[in-house]
């Protein structure tokens, strides 16, 4: 067999000849009092010659090699032409998190040792908030309005061009680099950092493309030709899920919604542009459900939804598909498995009225990954759906290492450590129980508290639920359940006890309650327990009687 290296370049030249005619459609405005929006498209014909251009921009400010370079910016056409360009002509592309706190995105800047950053010039505020803390970047490409003079004067030993007359010059052809080895790297991102200094995880030409093939495998989500991909999820987070590849590889037109990430404006882009897929974290679709128990919503479009970066309610599932039609399958991954590794597909053996109790779990393991279970001794238990333990991964696209850190303690025997303990069963499905750092132990026996939150958000009054250990003087740690109540909504403890009573076991029943106004979530929208025990040490969590 030729031995043909598996690469982002024939990524790229795949969707621009192949698929030349499918589309990449940016939302370009949204008016809040009117409800319209205003859209424009590029071919990816176009983003393949656009992308030329940008390598040849980079080339002409220095790129050569292997070195970094940032993006900062929203989901739209100019972040795929970065997707593409950068790693086809030999650079290392590395996604900025927007949400990080502003001495998180000076370490990654700087620990990825980024040599340029190309901004969105409405977040060029925010870049400006650490100025002057990036030495080694020397230019900036700034896309669409901002203030540029803002930027220079934020950073004065970087140069500040605008995005489209640097590409704007260049010509839109570039010699793409065959030579590469599929090995090396394509692309990094950081962890999402809720403990100490995010960690660097770089993505190579190899693990893309094969993460790529498995998205559009008929086993999995089925990325095709014929779909219309609503991409909702960051393009900063593990390569939003990896779909903008996977499109590009198999045709699939291509929805960015830009900063327009909320309810109303993902209402009326689903309706007007009929999306077939779509990926976004739960918190999102929570949102976009409520929104829709007041205003007209069409989702008749959307064939397959995923949800992931912490796990899907049950009841919000079941809301989906009981008034809308629509199925939410539940996937796990993270950013140090690209990030899919399981998807929650029912088997062939499935009776229909199963179907729901299939993809109420954290999924099963996709074809290219391993996963098993270790326990506290080192020993692996069985696949037998019951055994918790530490969720351990393997496979071509999982990462082996932490960019210029070794952390060996994250790896068991090759294996990654996930930090999620869980369940596997014969079928290669996994159950997660909880995060290593949530949780809770109680007279020596688990208490799930994703299990716990997700019997409370069941509750019709209940936005948002989450459940944290606190130390407690004769069972050691017991939960404590912080709940958000909807808009106009009302609930005592004793309703929601009561509500619990024959839903959990009943030694899981929070003693410890707290009504709060939103649970604080990290940069990527999972619930951020570490700040509720924070909050709860210090004595500002007020216990509801």
């Amino acid at each position: 067999m030729q031995d043909f290296p598996l690469t982002i370049p024939h990524i790229l030249r795949r969707g621009e000849s192949v698929y030349a005619d499918s589309v990449v459609t940016d939302v370009d405005h949204f008016d809040p009092v009117t409800g319209s929006l205003s859209t424009s498209r590029k071919t990816f014909a176009e983003i393949g010659a656009r992308s030329a251009q940008l390598a040849n921009a980079l080339r002409s400010l220095g790129i050569t090699g292997d070195e970094r370079v940032g993006t900062f910016a929203w989901n739209h056409s100019t972040h795929i032409e970065c997707y593409l360009g950068i790693p086809s002509m030999g650079a290392v592309l590395h996604t900025l998190n927007i949400r990080l706190f502003p001495e998180q995105l000076t370490y990654v800047v700087n620990h990825g040792d980024d040599r340029i950053i190309i901004i969105d010039g409405s977040l060029v505020p925010v870049a400006c908030k650490v100025g002057g803390t990036f030495p080694n970047v020397r230019h900036f490409l700034v896309v669409g309005d901002g203030d540029h003079s803002m930027l220079g004067e934020a950073f004065p030993t970087a140069k500040v061009h605008d995005y489209e007359a640097a590409i704007g010059a260049e010509p839109s052809m570039f010699a793409w680099r065959d030579d590469l080895d599929e090995r090396s790297a394509a692309a990094m991102c950081y962890t999402s950092g809720t403990t100490g200094n995010p960690k660097g995880v770089a993505y190579s030409h190899r693990s893309t493309f094969l993460h790529s093939m498995a998205i559009t495998s008929a086993g999995s989500v089925g990325v095709a030709e014929r779909d219309k991909a609503l991409i909702i999820v960051p393009m900063f987070h593990a390569n939003a899920w990896g779909l903008p590849y996977a499109a590009f590889m198999a045709g699939c037109d291509l929805i960015m919604p830009r900063q327009y990430l909320q309810a109303a404006p993902l209402g009326a882009l689903i309706k007007s542009e009929r999306p077939t897929l779509s990926s976004g974290v739960p918190t999102i679709w929570n949102d976009l459900y409520n929104f829709g128990e007041k205003n007209e919503l069409d989702l008749s479009s959307l064939r397959f939804v995923t949800a992931g970066g912490s796990a899907v309610p049950r009841v919000l599932m079941q809301r989906y598909q009981d008034r809308y039609g629509v199925k939410i399958f539940q996937g796990w991954g993270m950013t140090e498995t690209s990030p899919v590794a399981t998807l929650a597909i029912a088997p062939k053996s499935a009776a229909p009225e199963d179907d729901m109790n299939w993809r109420d779990t954290a999924g099963r393991v996709v074809a290219g990954v391993e996963i098993r279970i270790g326990l506290e001794d080192e020993s692996i238990a069985p696949a037998d759906g019951a055994t918790v333990g530490e969720i351990e991964i393997r496979g071509p696209w999982v990462t082996a290492s932490y960019y210029k850190d070794p952390s060996a303690e994250k790896f068991h025997d090759g294996w990654l450590r996930t930090g999620d303990m869980g369940t596997i069963d014969g079928k290669g499905f996994i159950r997660i129980t909880d995060r290593t750092k949530d949780v809770i132990k109680s007279g020596g026996e688990w208490v799930s508290s994703l299990d716990l939150e997700n019997a409370i958000m069941a509750h019709p009054a209940v936005l948002e639920a989450a459940v944290i250990a606190v130390p407690d003087p004769k069972w050691d740690e017991r939960p404590m359940a912080c709940v958000v109540l909807k808009e106009g909504a009302s609930a005592t403890v004793d309703e929601l006890k009561s509500f619990l009573d024959g839903r959990v076991a009943k030694w899981w029943l929070p003693e410890r309650w707290a009504f709060i106004d939103a649970v604080p979530k990290t940069s990527v929208g999972k619930f951020d327990k570490k700040v509720l025990r924070a909050q709860h040490a210090e004595g500002t969590l007020t216990e509801a009687s």
